[in-house]
This record gives C-alpha cells, sequence and structure tokens, in this order.
C-alpha cells in the first residue's frame, strides 16, 4: 500500500477508475487513511435538514392547535353571552312588568319557550352525531388511553358540540361550556395536522407528516389541555389534566409542545376576549371563558383574613364532606345512566329529544317558582374593596349588576333569584365575592335543588359539561358553611370567599376525583397561590373519602360503556398470575405467503386489528418444497429469518475479508471450509427435534376451520412478525401479489407513504370488490410486517406486562416461547381489571 500511495501512475488509474470501484465502508476507508468524500456527507446532512423541518413543523402545528382551539372557546363565549342576555332581557322586562299586573304565567310560558327551544336544538344537534352528547371527556379518556370510540374526533362532531353547546347552556339546563372545551379542543388537535375531513371531501392538501397513530395522539392530547387552559385561563393546568386524566403513553419531548399549545390557546382567547369586551386590544385581562375573580378581604375589616392555619381543620371536614356529596352524586347518575341504556336508548331516538325537553321543562319550572316563592328579600350592600384598575371595577360591577330585585321592593335584591336567574358563572362570582350574606335556608334549598337537578340532566342527548355545575353546587354548600359558622358559632373574621372556594373545590373533587391538575386549575382561576395548600388537603381528602365508596363520575361512565380502559397499575396481587394464564392461545394468523382467498377469508370473518405471521414446523420441509411453490417459499423465509450466532460470525468473518490486512485475511480464512455445509442446515430443526409431534400436513393457503382437532388448531408454529389488518386490506386494494408460477421478487412494492396513503380511514374489506382479485393468487407480506415487535416470555409476571402494555402504547403482544414459537397473543381486553379478576380466582380454585 505504500507503493500505491507514492506511484503517480497508480493514482491516476485509481482517479480514472473511482466511478468503477467497488463502494468501502467507513471502517475500510479508515483503514485505508482515505477520508470520505464530500458527496457521501449530502445524505446525512440532508436526513438532518428533514428532522429539523418535521420539528418545526411540528411546533407550528401545535401552535395552530392551540390558536383554534382558543377561537372556538371565543366563538362559544360570544354566542352564550349573545342568547343567555336576549332570553333574559326578554324574561325579566316581562317580570318586573307582571309582577305588579299579576300576569306572571305569562313570564313563565315566555322562559319556557326560549329554554325548550334551544334545548330541542341541542338534541336536534346530537341526533346528528351521537358521540356529541355529554361532556365528551369519558370519551377523549378512552382514546388517550389506547381505545378508538368511532367517531369521537371527526369535524362533525366538533361542529355538532359546539353549536350543541350554545343552546344547551343557553337553554337554562344545568351545564356547562367548559368540559365540552375538553372534547373540541381534542377534535382540533386530530383533525388539524391532517388538513383533510370525510365530510369535506373536496378539500384535499397533500401534508405528508404525522401519519401515524402516535403522531395523532400526541395533538390530541395538546388539543385537550388547550381546551381546558382556554376554559379556566390555566395553561399548567391543563397540561397537568392531560397528564393526569388523559394521556397514557407521555414522552419528555411532549411536555413542552403541550404547555406550548394551552399558553397559546389561553392567550389567543384572552387577547380578543379583552379585546371585545373592554375594547383594549393586548391588555389580556380576561384569561379564561371561567374567571373566579380576586379573592380580597374588606379594608375596612382589619380582622379578616383570606385563611389561617386553624380553618384547616375544617377544610378537612369540608373535604369529607364533599367526597361524600359527590358520591352520592356518581351513585344517582350511575343508576341513572343504566336506567337511560335499558328503557330509554333502545327505544326511538325522538324519545331521547323528549326527554331532554322533559328535563328542560322540569327545570325551569323549578327556577322560576323557586325564585318567587322561596326566595328572600334581602337589604342590597356594594362592595367597598374597588381597585383602581378597569378589570377589577368592571368585575365589581358585574357583581353588583347580577344582583335580581324580582318580587322585591327598592333597594333589596331577591337572594334565590340572584342564584337562579344568572349565568352560572355570574352566580359563581356572586358566592365568592357578594359581601350581602345569603340566607342559610335560600342556600340550604339552592343547593338541593340544584343537586339533584344537575344530576338528572348529566347524561342527556345534549352536549354538557360538569365542572361549573360542580363548582356553583359546591360554591353554594361552602357559603352555606361559612354562615353558619358566622352567625351560628360566632368565627367572625372567617372569610365567607374562601370557605365557598373550598366548597367548591370539595364538591368538585368528589365528584371527578381529579387531584393534582384540579388543585393548579383552581389556584390559577384563582390567582391566589396563599390557596394551594387549603385547595390540595380538601381534594385529597374529597378523593380519598368518594373513593371509598365508588369511582369518579367519567371512570363509572366508562365502565358503563364498556371499555377496556386500562388503569395506571394493576395490584400487587396480580403478580400470581403469568403471561400464559392471560393470554389468549386461539390464534388466527397469516404466513408470510399467503394466497388471496386465504386472507379475504381470514379478514371477512374476523375483526382483529392484527395478525400474527408465522410458518409451520414440519419434519419433511424438504419433500414439502418439491411439491409446491406457496409452501417452498414460506419455508425458505422462514430458513432465511433464522438468526444464530454462528450464521452471524460468518456474515461478520465475510467483511472483513475486503480488509487489506493479512492478519483479518487470516481470520477469515479459517472460517471458509465449512461454509458451505453450514448454510444448508437447518439448525431449528434441530433444536426442535425432541420437541416435534406428529401433526397432518396442512397447507398454507387453508383457512383455519373449525372442524380442526386441538392438534391441528394448536401445532407449533414460528413467529416471524405481526401485520395490521390495515396494511393486509390496503396490499389487496393495491393488487400487491404474484403469481405461482412467480417469484416473489415479482410482487410489485409499495412505499411507506403509499401504505400510509388513506391514513387514518382505510378501505374497509367488506368494500373490495372481489371481481377484481385472482383468488389462487399470492401475496408476499413480510416487506410490510413488523418484524420485531415487543414480545413477552410465558412466564413474565403481569405486572411487567401490564406496565410493558401501557407505557409503549401497544394494541397486541404476542407471547413467544424459549424456541421462538408464538403460543398466544395480549391485547387489551385480557389485561383490564374484570378479566385480571376472574382469572385471579379461577388461579385460587386450581391452587
Amino acid at each position: 500500500m505504500a507503493g500505491s500511495r507514492g506511484s503517480p501512475c497508480c493514482c491516476c488509474k485509481l482517479c480514472c477508475c473511482c466511478g468503477e470501484r467497488e463502494t468501502r465502508t467507513p471502517e475500510e476507508l479508515t483503514i485505508l487513511g482515505e477520508t470520505q468524500e464530500e458527496e457521501d456527507e449530502i445524505l446525512p446532512r440532508k436526513d438532518y435538514e428533514k428532522g429539523r423541518r418535521f420539528e418545526v413543523v411540528k411546533w407550528t402545528v401545535v401552535f395552530a392547535i392551540g390558536f383554534c382551539t382558543g377561537l372556538v372557546g371565543l366563538f362559544v363565549d360570544f354566542f352564550v353571552r349573545l342568547f343567555t342576555k336576549l332570553k333574559y332581557g326578554v324574561v325579566e322586562a316581562s317580570v318586573e312588568e307582571c309582577s305588579q299586573k299579576g300576569c306572571l304565567a305569562l313570564s313563565l310560558l315566555e322562559l319556557l319557550g326560549f329554554n325548550l327551544t334551544f334545548v330541542f336544538l341541542a338534541s336536534l344537534l346530537v341526533l346528528i352525531e351521537p358521540v356529541a352528547a355529554g361532556s365528551g371527556i369519558p370519551e377523549i379518556k378512552c382514546y388517550l388511553n389506547g381505545v378508538k370510540v368511532p367517531g369521537i374526533v371527526r369535524f362533525r362532531t366538533l361542529l355538532c358540540k359546539v353549536f350543541g353547546v350554545l343552546f344547551s347552556v343557553a337553554g337554562g339546563l344545568f351545564v356547562g361550556k367548559e368540559g365540552p372545551m375538553i372534547h373540541s379542543g381534542a377534535v382540533v388537535g386530530a383533525g388539524l395536522p391532517e388538513f383533510q375531513s370525510v365530510y369535506l371531501r373536496k378539500i384535499q392538501i397533500n401534508f405528508p407528516y404525522f401519519q401515524s397513530d402516535r403522531d395523532k395522539r400526541d395533538f390530541v392530547s395538546a388539543g385537550a389541555s388547550a381546551g381546558i387552559a382556554a376554559a379556566f385561563g390555566a395553561p399548567i393546568g391543563g397540561t397537568l389534566f392531560s397528564l393526569e386524566e388523559g394521556s397514557s403513553f407521555w414522552n419528555q419531548g411532549l411536555t413542552w409542545k403541550v404547555l406550548f399549545c394551552s399558553m397559546s390557546a389561553t392567550f389567543t382567547l384572552n387577547f380578543f376576549r379583552s379585546g371585545i369586551q373592554f375594547g383594549s386590544w393586548g391588555s389580556f385581562q380576561l384569561p379564561g371563558l371561567l374567571n373566579f375573580g380576586e379573592f380580597k378581604c374588606s379594608d375596612s375589616d382589619k380582622k379578616c383574613h383570606l385563611w389561617t392555619a386553624m380553618d384547616l381543620g375544617l377544610f378537612v371536614v369540608m373535604g369529607v364532606i364533599g367526597g361524600l356529596l359527590g358520591a352520592i352524586f356518581n351513585c344517582l347518575n350511575k343508576r341513572l345512566a343504566k336506567y337511560r341504556m335499558r328503557n330509554v336508548h333502545p327505544k326511538p331516538k325522538l324519545v331521547r329529544v323528549l326527554e331532554s325537553l322533559l328535563v328542560s321543562l322540569v327545570t325551569t319550572v323549578v327556577v322560576f317558582v323557586a325564585s318567587m316563592v322561596l326566595g328572600e328579600c334581602r337589604q342590597m350592600s356594594f362592595s367597598s374593596h374597588v381597585r383602581n384598575d378597569s378589570y377589577q371595577q368592571v368585575r365589581t360591577e358585574d357583581v353588583n349588576s347580577s344582583m335580581k330585585t324580582f318580587f322585591c321592593p327598592n333597594d333589596t335584591y331577591n337572594d334565590m333569584a340572584t342564584l337562579f336567574f344568572n349565568p352560572q358563572e355570574s352566580a359563581i362570582l356572586q358566592l365568592f365575592h357578594q359581601e350581602g350574606t345569603f340566607s342559610p335556608i335560600t342556600l340550604a334549598l339552592f343547593f338541593v335543588l340544584y343537586f339533584f337537578l344537575a344530576c338528572w340532566t348529566y347524561g342527556i342527548s345534549v352536549p354538557s359539561g360538569l365542572f361549573v355545575p360542580s363548582l356553583l353546587c359546591g360554591a353554594a354548600f361552602g357559603r352555606l358553611v361559612a354562615n353558619i359558622l358566622k352567625s351560628y358559632i360566632g368565627l367572625s373574621h372567617i372569610y365567607s370567599g374562601t370557605f365557598s372556594l373550598v366548597g367548591a373545590a370539595a364538591f368538585l373533587g368528589g365528584v371527578v376525583r381529579m387531584t393534582i391538575s384540579l388543585t393548579v386549575i383552581l389556584i390559577e382561576s384563582t390567582n391566589e397561590i396563599t390557596y394551594g395548600l387549603p385547595i390540595m388537603i380538601t381534594l385529597m381528602v374529597a378523593k380519598w373519602t368518594g373513593d371509598f365508596f365508588n369511582k369518579g363520575i367519567y371512570d363509572i361512565h366508562v365502565s358503563l360503556r364498556g371499555v377496556p380502559l386500562l388503569e395506571w397499575e394493576t395490584e400487587v396481587e396480580m403478580d400470581k398470575l403469568r403471561a400464559s394464564d392471560i393470554m389468549e392461545p386461539n390464534l388466527t394468523y397469516v404466513y408470510p405467503h399467503t394466497r388471496i382467498q386465504s386472507l379475504v377469508s381470514i379478514l371477512r370473518t374476523t375483526v382483529h386489528h392484527a395478525f400474527p405471521v408465522v410458518t409451520e414446523n414440519r419434519g419433511n420441509e424438504k419433500e414439502f418444497m418439491k411439491g409446491n411453490q406457496l409452501i417452498s417459499n414460506n419455508i425458505k423465509f422462514k430458513k432465511s429469518s433464522i438468526l444464530t450466532r454462528a450464521g452471524e460470525q460468518r456474515k461478520r468473518s465475510q467483511s472483513m475479508k475486503s480488509y487489506p490486512s493479512s492478519e483479518l485475511r487470516h481470520m477469515c480464512d479459517e472460517h471458509i471450509a465449512s461454509e458451505e455445509a453450514a448454510e444448508k442446515e437447518d439448525l431449528l430443526q434441530q433444536m426442535l427435534e425432541r420437541r416435534y409431534t406428529p401433526y397432518p400436513n396442512l397447507y398454507p393457503d387453508q383457512s383455519p376451520s373449525e372442524d380442526w382437532t386441538m392438534e391441528e388448531r394448536f401445532r407449533p408454529l414460528t413467529f416471524h412478525g405481526l401485520i395490521l389488518r390495515s396494511q393486509l386490506v390496503t396490499l389487496l386494494v393495491r393488487g400487491v401479489c404474484y403469481s405461482e408460477n412467480q417469484s416473489s421478487a415479482n410482487q410489485p412494492r409499495l412505499s411507506y407513504a403509499e401504505m400510509a396513503e388513506d391514513y387514518p380511514r382505510y378501505p374497509d374489506i367488506h368494500d373490495l370488490d372481489l371481481t377484481l382479485l385472482n383468488p389462487r393468487m399470492i401475496v408476499d407480506v413480510t416487506p410490510y410486517m413488523n418484524p420485531s415487535p415487543f414480545t413477552v416470555s410465558p412466564n413474565t409476571h403481569v405486572s411487567q406486562v401490564f406496565n410493558l402494555f401501557r407505557t409503549m402504547g401497544l394494541r397486541h403482544l404476542p407471547v413467544v416461547n424459549a424456541v421462538g414459537e408464538i403460543v398466544g397473543i395480549i391485547t387489551r381486553h385480557n389485561l383490564t381489571y374484570e378479566f385480571l379478576q376472574a382469572r385471579l380466582r379461577q388461579h385460587y380454585q386450581t391452587m
């Protein structure tokens, strides 16, 4: 080599023949003392630029999701305010006039006309898209847990959800618009990165990014957090909500993107609301749809404190009561939901509309009659601690102007009407900040009426949220406790607003059983960090108390739907089970080379999402290879896919033969003599000889049959990978196959972009035109299968299986024994709490 480098002639010859010389690996170039040419560095640099461009696009899409979610919240808030102002403007004028003329029945009819019309429109929208009913949080929770709920993130669902919640809130139902904002944000997160919709087929934009379920799930997480950030002005709380209640598969890179999306939604909504309501664009004075205002003692009361250490004991007691009330609420709502599933849902859809109208009718009559009969006229008092900034002045004016004088003389207000004849957000502000006390009897009656009506309402066929009704109900409970402590026990130093806030947190925590995210959401909504400890203690106690009796409201509705939701971890006693105890041994599988008629039969007779790719372990494989090309291809693939240490060492030795070092050549020459003979041996067959049992010679173009014996159905199968249903259907639709008298190399090849072109709505096997397919053609699935999916041993503990399944976001987990045979498969159904409990009982019975 020294002579070669020193000879000009040789160098010239090398330059002339550089286009024909064999390509050398980087290791060879290092030994030769050469450097890689500049052109060889272009591809890695292109890949790096492509990765950076992908990251930039991802951050841009995350911002767009937050921006659009903020606009959705702005749209909902604007029209809810518009419809509510229109309704109450007409009704209040009628009530004031009819109070003197004695025609209050006419005022009630006017209120009924508005409410029934709005609720009827909301119910019609749910008939168009049934998954738009409710808050959508249980469905989104299922989606982020790995369960695909049909239609949950479609564009039509978003339209029905947004317009439906407008009418249901404006219709006077005890529902909130904050819960549906989470669902709306999730739909925006799912649809925006795709730039297409099944209902807007004419809009087709070529956007070759994010064509996978994992990317879509990440964007749905970001959209859900943006929804709650826009609802409460709590971007950090929204991020924690997505982590605590939503996403099952979290990663560090997702945290920043979700927080950025939440910030984008919050400040988008804040910017436009501040400009529209106050005319001060860019002032950012209204951070969310629901804001609790500033908690501050009156300047004239020197003994007042927001809370003291002595109050923590009272907060713990309130947390216990809130947990008990939440458990009662959830129990009653569960019974109502079961009744609806048995007696309402099976009937014609019109029955659901009639139920919604019945709830609206009863709610309207109760609100009107309670305000007229049960309300107490109290002396009007105005706040004295008004700050100079315009936002606080406007907020205080809103609190004072929302007091209703229905059926009361001048300079007095009706405390019951003030709570009922106002938007729920205004009623919450009244309970938090109004210095004039509400009557304890009024608060008790309001709490009881609101509790049962809100419980009845949640679950009817309208878009509805539960956050604000729970906060309002709990705020009345907390204000009642404060009034009792002040009036009957003599604790005059306590601040009623603090107890109202703690009561709201206790009841909401008892219903939804959230801790970390709800604590941060309430702190961000109050802008008061000193409330962190009372809120956290109250929520923890409420959750512990409620969990003693039943689950949270969202988990209850998830279980009623029969969704296989995975918890965060399994119980300790489940480790008595192994993977072999919970797996499904009855498999539906495909071969590496399979006829079209077999694939169509398998796909049309099963609903499995994925299929193991296997080959059979035959004792007379050489005879089979002579008689059938299809079987020969499968056996050849099995032989080529077997990995042994000796085979790997031969490959490394072959690659080292090209090195110019005499020592490396000498090492390679030692293995040349035995190379040809070793390649012809079936090493796997030698491993299996000791456990080989005879079984029928079944051809791989035969579909599974119910007539098979136990030995035929459960014969040994070597596992090679997993292939998805969507991939098999795509191969059939695109005609990817070859004939039996051809080599599999003649089969057309599809790129990844072509395989993912129909994502996320792949064609259905039942829509396939079978006349266009030759059933005797063969499909080679090996280029498209996943050759290295996650697998577990039959002896793996259930806790390890569960953690692997949940943290990696799996849908299928093959169980493979020590010699590479698949013995079963584990799906989400096999890891549900009910299934594991049943298997554990069987385990105890067989001990």
